[in-house]
């Protein structure tokens, strides 16, 4: 197999199973970014008491066509040999933390990673993330961030992470709300069919 071709490979190799990765649900097989949500950094402390009994906490959802952005060049929009680059989700995590008053607190984690193609190359590449809190009604919180990510000289990938925290979900609504995330901008104006992680 050819130079080109062997990269080729691998790299179909890599997006097949960045499609693979789950949900890393808090409490439930500590992972990196569930304990960076949990607990603020990439270990578990010790177990503490808790005070918070039978929070409503939603899986973390994809928005439509948000869990991938992919580059061509030349306009060879669907050509293998022709992809740049792919910047895809990977991990995703969350916690909801219930108040006195009813209302919950959210924090939601997102990993993923941008990938070089056959025509890429290395360089600092942009990472445009959304994510929405929301009630089949209303919006409660639409965050878009964008992010940075090095994919250095003999390099092929690079990953990024990123955590919001601090969404407040009002008591009325605690145990309705939705979270979804994504790739790209402006989640909150597309609710159509979603996958879980």
């Amino acid at each position: 197999m050819s130079g080109f071709g062997q990269k080729a490979a691998w790299i179909v190799a890599i997006l097949g199973t960045s499609a693979l990765a789950g949900c890393g649900t808090p409490g439930e097989g500590g992972s990196t970014l569930g304990n960076m949500v949990l607990f603020g950094g990439t270990t578990v402390p010790p177990a503490a008491k808790s005070v918070i009994e039978d929070v409503f906490c939603p899986p973390v959802e994809i928005s439509e066509g948000g869990s991938a952005i992919q580059a061509f060049s030349g306009g060879r929009v669907g050509d293998a040999a022709g992809l740049r680059s792919q910047i895809a989700l990977g991990e995703t995590a969350r916690e909801c933390v219930g108040q006195a008053d009813g209302s919950t607190i959210v924090k939601i984690g997102v990993q993923g990673r941008a990938l070089l193609g056959s025509g890429g190359s290395a360089g600092r590449y942009d990472v445009p993330v959304h994510i929405v809190v929301k009630t089949p009604t209303r919006t409660i919180a639409n965050i878009n961030r964008r992010l940075s990510v090095a994919i250095p000289s003999g390099e092929l990938q690079g990953t990024f992470s990123v955590v919001e925290e601090g969404i407040l979900v009002p008591a009325s609504e605690a145990s309705i709300f939705e979270i979804e995330v994504g790739l790209g901008g402006g989640g909150a104006q597309k609710p159509a069919a979603r996958r879980r992680r």
